[in-house]
């Protein structure tokens, strides 16, 4: 038999990628490149130099995708533009060489952007909250923003003053600010559409079309903060529930990226809807019906949500079998896939969940014998996706290579 040529090999990909999701048995079992720092430490390259260098970037991933084969890419996005933020003074986060060692997974760092008493603001006008107000809290060089007018009252003879006020110098210098780090976000945007073509060149898709946020955590993560935000559930919950109507729609936005795509996966990063952070009946009224909400409009799209879950959702499964058949993928990390398959099996696909420790010090033989058992319990009738626990920075090669390799050999459908 003729090798495949690479374009036969990216249609193959993404059919079969589709065809999970839409729980019609595919060819095989589809296996996905689950990393952060892994590629980087792959080819032997720390995280600083990934972030300060394009080039190195791209030429790291592509040593890990040729050797590992896995059936789709996330390349170097996870390797953010150093310079940009560097020119931001990006204040909620640490990065290597900024705060952290030249080889660690960048650390978020939680700060009240928003104030209760300016939840009206936020649910009156996002947009002018965004720019007048967590701009400015975020990167201190755009300080300037909080004198942005509002665009609101321009209309008819508004302009007259709002137009003066961009003049302002303290905003136009944040608009030079702004200016400058976007330019480099620019090239930076620039090398991941690059390599994407280069990545579809070789017969590999990405992995995403684009990125979301559950609406709670868009405003728990960078607006509220975790321990104000559960604490709002307590003492202003109409008032949060107001608002997540807006963060809905903010949801719908950024995931609307992905429409039209070839695989439109929108990846959707789950992080405060875990049992974690709240009850079952705290989650049924603050966190699903608003995240169910926006991927219902984005299933409307064609887009196909990708849940990302990174802790136990066993108490969640019920909801989640709560959406149209065949439409959504959940990446299940700390959660029995054999209770997952049984509530979501039929309804949705789902992903997951070979221990990172178990890459990190087992054996391949280890691999190969749980991946065959995670294929028998959750890859029957299709509807499974190999994947590991959580994204992952440190692995032995040989017990990373075991694990798609025997899923493309064990995983085939007959």
């Amino acid at each position: 038999m003729s090798e495949k040529s690479p374009e036969q090999l990216y249609q193959e990909r993404v059919k079969r990628c589709l065809d999970v999701a839409a729980l019609r048995v595919p060819d095989r079992v589809p296996v996905f490149g689950p990393y952060q720092l892994y590629p980087y430490n792959f080819a032997g390259v720390t995280l600083k130099d990934a972030m300060n260098d394009y080039a190195l970037a791209r030429k790291a991933c592509h040593k890990f995708q040729d050797y590992f084969q896995p059936d789709l890419d996330l390349g170097p996005v996870l390797a953010y533009p150093a310079a940009a933020m560097e020119m931001l003074k990006v204040n909620w986060f640490k990065w290597p060489g900024h705060g952290l060692a030249d080889n660690v997974m960048y650390q978020y760092v939680e700060s009240e952007n928003m104030t209760a008493q300016e939840y009206d603001e936020f649910i009156y006008d996002p947009s002018h909250f965004i720019m007048s107000k967590w701009l400015p809290r975020s990167f201190p060089p755009l300080k300037g923003l909080a004198d942005w007018p509002a665009v609101r009252s321009f209309m008819w003879f508004g302009w007259l003053g709002g137009l003066a006020g961009l003049a302002a110098p303290e905003v136009q210098e944040a608009l030079r600010n702004a200016a400058a780090a976007g330019e480099e976000q620019g090239r930076w945007f620039g090398s991941l559409g690059q390599y994407a073509e280069e990545m579809k060149a070789k017969g590999t898709p990405q992995l995403y079309a684009a990125w979301d946020w559950p609406p709670f955590d868009i405003i728990g993560d960078t607006l509220r903060g975790t321990r104000q935000i559960l604490m709002d559930m307590r003492r202003r919950p109409d008032k949060l529930l107001e608002a997540l109507e807006v963060a809905t729609k903010i949801f719908i936005e950024n995931g609307s990226g992905s429409e039209g795509a070839e695989l439109p996966y929108c990846w959707i990063w789950m992080h405060k809807g875990t049992r974690n952070f709240m009850s079952d009946e705290q989650f049924k009224t603050f966190y699903w019906p608003f995240l169910r909400k926006g991927m219902l409009a984005l299933i409307d799209k064609g887009i196909i949500p990708v849940v990302y879950c990174e802790a136990d959702v066993e108490s969640r499964l019920e909801c989640f079998a709560d959406v149209p058949k065949g439409k959504v993928i959940y990446h299940v990390s700390a959660t029995d896939m054999a209770k997952a398959k049984a509530v979501l099996g039929g309804i949705a696909a789902i992903a997951g969940n070979v221990p990172n420790i178990l890459l990190l010090s087992g054996t391949p033989d280890d691999v190969k014998d749980y991946c065959k058992k995670l294929i028998d319990t959750a890859g029957k009738d299709g509807g499974f996706i190999m994947d590991a626990e959580v994204m992952l920075d440190e692995a032995k090669p040989e017990n990373l290579k075991a694990m798609i390799d025997i899923t493309k050999e064990y995983g085939v459908y007959r």
